[in-house]
Formats: C-alpha cells, structure tokens, sequence
C-alpha cells in the first residue's frame, strides 16, 4: 500500500448528473484512526461524496487520495483496501451467514478464507446465527452480518452510509462500542448519519448540505462556531406559545424537546427582546447553551431557503 499521512486528503471534489451540482467543492482531511461523521439531510450529497471515496464514481472535478491511492485513476487499490457498507442490507438473503462471509472473501481473494470467516463469525458475535439465512435476520443482526462482510479482507478504511438507519438503540450502542475498539486498533471510519448522539460520538464531523460543507470539526468547536444563542422553556400551553414566538424579529427556530422549547437565535438582542414580549409567569425561562442537533436545525434553515 501506498505510504500516506491522512486516509482521506481530497480537495475540490465534484460531482454532476445533468445539470445538478450534488457535490460541490468538497475539500476534507481525516486523519488514520479518526471516527469522522457526516452529516446532512437528504439529498445532501453524502452518499454521492462516499462513492467517490470508495471508487464506484469519477469525481467531475477535484484531486487527492483515499489511503494513499488517486482517487481518479486507483479506484481498484482503493476498493481493495477500503470496506463499504450501503444504506441498504445488500447481501444474498437465501445465503447463510456463513456463506455470505464465505462468497465475499472468495470475491476479495481472502488467503485461509475458512480460518477468516470463523473469526469475522467470532468477533461480531454471529457464530451461533452462521447457519441462519441472512433474510431471516432482525435489522441488527443485518447490520452485524454487513459490517463482518466490510471487514473480512481487513480494510484500512471503513466507509458506512448511514448504517444504524431502522435498527433498534441496543444494536446501535453495540455497534458503536465495535466502532471505537476498531478505530483504536487504527481502522479510519467515514460514517454518514443521522442521529444526534451518533454525531457526538465522532472524534470530528463535517455537515453537508445540498453539496456544500457548512460546518466542520469537533462536536465543541461545531457549536461553538454557530455563534448560536439558545433558550429553554417549560410550562403550560407549549404549543400555543411556540406560534407567538415563530415570525418574531430574532427569532429564528423554535423546537419542541420533549416537555420543553428550544428557541434560537443568532442576535442575542433580538433574541431577549422577542421573549420579552411573550413572556409571563406561566413559564419558567433558562439561557442554555445550544445543542448540536440546535446547531444543525439552524444550519439547515439558510440552504433550504435558498433552494426555494
């Protein structure tokens, strides 16, 4: 393998279909051994962005590499030595676990494949399911059967779309846990998602919307960067209060969190002086610091306007 300081170091990376910009001059650094998240909605790009990554498209426009390799002329190196996990469950579900694992390593020329597949059976926890047919797996265990595929040629570089997507909280704590003893054993990992506490578990993370990078680094430097003013409210009539705030100069979001109200702003001025009005005893007013999924509903807020 080629030597390389960052396992993703591209610069300008572009993407076109049509007339449709779906990535847009996208330069991203992630170090070896980092937990990097993408974020986004939608239609954002980042399934675009990943498959540029992992060599299954060209990039229009845009230079760098992927574990050392170009990223315009060594798709295959790339391919060899990174693992891709899709948005969706892509293996045979009339196969066995066993031979799923079995055909995939056969597909990357595993040595000792028999030897391989019983430990990619041990270290996700799938030895007693190895004779199970993949289509009969819960979402989890689909999970956990894709990400043993991802890893039996021992990647350098993991690429997942989205793959907690429709599985339930123990099965992504667990999958996380699997994530992070990875990383520390020097395996990169690019996870797109969706889920806050997700996001915050990234050592660095990147938000893309409608092509475009908004916001990137750590989760603290993220919220702090938003220069975001936030308020917390609590108290009867929730619902009605929110539709006085919303319209209001300074007032820019409004969000339900479960028994209370986000309410934020970029002008902390404006901001006190809308909730002045609305204010009155019924309810119990707190300045907080901004969430992460604070930050990101605001970050949304600008792109969506401007495509409409």
């Amino acid at each position: 393998m080629a030597p390389f300081s960052h396992a993703i170091d591209v610069s300008g990376i572009t993407k076109r279909f049509g007339g449709k910009t779906v990535v847009n001059a996208v330069d991203l650094k992630v170090r070896r051994g980092e937990i990097y998240g993408f974020l986004g909605p939608n239609g954002s790009g980042k399934t675009t962005f990943i498959r540029m990554l992992c060599g299954l498209l060209v990039p229009d426009a845009g230079t760098g590499t992927c574990l050392g390799f170009d990223v315009r002329t060594h798709q295959a190196d790339i391919k060899r030595h990174a693992g891709y996990m899709t948005q969706r469950f892509s293996f045979y579900e009339d196969l066995s676990i066993r031979e799923n694992l079995d055909f995939i390593a056969h597909i990357y020329g595993v040595p000792d494949r028999a030897r391989r597949v019983d430990a990619s059976l041990d270290r996700l926890g799938l030895r007693d399911r190895s004779r199970q047919l993949a289509g009969e797996l819960s979402g989890g265990w689909k999970q956990r059967l894709a990400l043993a595929a991802c890893l039996i040629h021992e990647p350098q570089l993991l690429l997942l779309d989205e793959p907690t997507a429709g599985v339930d909280p123990k099965a992504r704590r667990d999958f996380w846990d699997e994530i992070h003893r990875l990383a520390a054993g020097g395996i990169t990992v690019l996870i797109a998602t969706h889920y806050m506490d997700e996001a915050e578990r990234c050592h660095r993370l990147a938000y893309l919307s409608y092509g475009d990078i908004l916001t990137r680094g750590t989760v603290a430097e993220v919220i702090s960067n938003a220069r975001l003013s936030a308020w917390r409210v609590s108290g009867p009539g929730l619902a009605v209060l929110a539709d006085s705030l919303r319209g209001r100069v300074g007032v820019e979001q409004v969000v339900a969190f479960g028994n209370t109200l986000h309410v934020t702003g970029h002008d902390p001025a404006l901001l006190e002086g809308a909730i002045s009005q609305v204010r009155d005893p019924g309810h119990e007013w707190s300045q907080i610091s901004p969430s992460l999924e604070d930050v990101f509903i605001s970050l949304m807020k600008g792109p969506r306007q401007a495509a409409a």
